[in-house]
């Protein structure tokens, strides 16, 4: 057997998640992503201009992730969850009422919580059909403090983490190729009474690496603190291949001024400008049609 065996970086839709405290950006950063479409769980985009497909069921929400991974949309670039904790809720919901219980503590020796991240590992599995058509994916997702006690350290101490059950988080953190926590930056300052006290909190902050503090990653060569901005998360998306290059805006002032005396014959012998007129004064509409299919209206030109 031949095995087709291949070099070098392989480019492909990315798998990322926004996360962090209460109202730093999370939505907000998402909406800036290359052409994307909100899967609305909590209602949280009312405040944005961006589509949205507000999905009230686990099973809305699978038939949603598979209609996205068809050709019938594929305009959109990026699918963005808003959030992967609600979502969460939405397969447990699922869940109690398939099996008529209120709890899932009700179901013997945890196998309830299996089950419930059993369905989110296949979830995950349904978002793996967008990467393979070329959308990238952004979860978002809230955080909580979680008490962790590692086995190499003496005293166990609080770090922030995925809104998540103890099952699902570590599911979706291996998951994702990007991990970035979400946060306002403070310092702790020592006042006069000795007593420590938190400083700034305005400034927010994109942590991409693991810490003691919180849980982060990524794939990149990003720093470990960036800005919370677009620019700064931007470069882990790149270019996915098969997607359309984006094409640069043309100058039609220049174009028109370059061919002026031809332009304005044509115009003239359109009735678009009188004498003594240039394309200049032509109708803001017709300039409008103009700017949708210039090669259309070079054509014409040529051939008058």
């Amino acid at each position: 057997m031949k095995l087709n065996i291949v070099t070098g970086k392989q480019q492909r839709a990315q798998r990322v998640c926004f996360y962090g405290v209460e109202s730093v950006g999370k939505t907000t950063l998402a909406a800036q992503a290359e052409c994307p479409v909100f899967l609305d769980v909590e209602n949280g985009t009312a405040h944005l201009d961006v589509p949205r497909l507000s999905v009230k069921s686990w099973g809305e929400l699978i038939e949603a992730v598979r209609a996205l991974a068809t050709p019938e949309y594929k305009q959109f670039k990026t699918v963005v969850l808003d959030s992967i904790d609600w979502a969460e809720r939405l397969c447990v919901e699922d869940l109690k009422a398939e099996k008529k219980i209120k709890s899932l503590e009700e179901i013997p020796y945890g196998k309830g919580f299996t089950m419930a991240s059993e369905r989110m590992a296949r979830f995950l599995n349904e978002l793996d059909r967008l990467i393979d058509v070329g959308t990238h994916v952004v979860l978002i997702g809230h955080a909580q403090v979680r008490r962790v006690e590692p086995p190499d350290q003496v005293q166990a101490y609080d770090r922030y983490e995925l809104k998540l059950l103890k099952q699902t988080g570590p599911l979706v953190k291996e998951w994702v190729d990007h991990l970035f926590f979400l946060n306002f930056k403070t310092r702790i300052v020592e006042s006069e009474s000795g007593r420590a006290k938190g400083r700034g909190g305005k400034e927010r902050v994109v942590l991409t690496t693991h810490s003691a503090a919180y849980d982060a990653k990524t794939r990149s060569d990003l720093a470990e603190e960036l800005p919370l901005a677009w620019e700064s998360v931007a470069p882990v998306f790149g270019k996915v291949p098969g997607a359309a290059a984006a094409q640069p805006e043309r100058d039609l002032d220049g174009e028109l001024a370059a061919q002026e005396g031809a332009v304005n014959a044509f115009l003239l012998k359109r009735g678009k400008i009188g004498e003594g007129q240039t394309y200049r004064d032509m109708p803001e509409d017709f300039r409008r049609k103009i700017a949708e299919n210039p090669e259309g209206f070079w054509r014409a030109v040529k051939a008058a």
